[in-house]
């Protein structure tokens, strides 16, 4: 199920990549939406061992981005990024559905 209901960006992929070769895992990050966090819902990323049958997928440069259906709901038409910036390198969700976020990037409210 890959219609780009969320997107990976080549720069997240890449990471994705590198973390998965230094751990021998397959270059599959999962994103789940948890309640909690400074603005109500966090961002979990974690690297799995496989895609579940009813996850979304997105793949870019052989890397795929899962997320189950639950999360999907909260977070479609997003982008995860990977950026490094003066504050640190982080995985960062771009979610068009967050009616606000908080200073730390990790957190969002609907």
């Amino acid at each position: 199920m890959s219609d780009a209901q969320i997107i990976l960006t080549p720069s997240a992929a890449k990471r994705v990549a590198a973390i998965a070769s230094r751990q021998s895992k397959p270059a599959i990050l999962r994103l789940a939406v948890d309640g909690g966090g400074c603005a109500g819902f966090s961002y979990k990323f974690e690297l799995a061992e496989v895609a579940a049958d009813d996850d979304a997928i997105a793949e870019t440069e052989g890397v795929k981005l899962v997320v189950d259906p639950v999360s999907l709901d909260l977070v479609r038409g997003s982008a995860v990024d990977f950026v490094e910036d003066l504050g640190g390198a982080a995985f960062k969700v771009t979610n068009p559905n967050a009616a606000s976020g908080c200073g730390c990037g990790s957190s969002f409210s609907i």
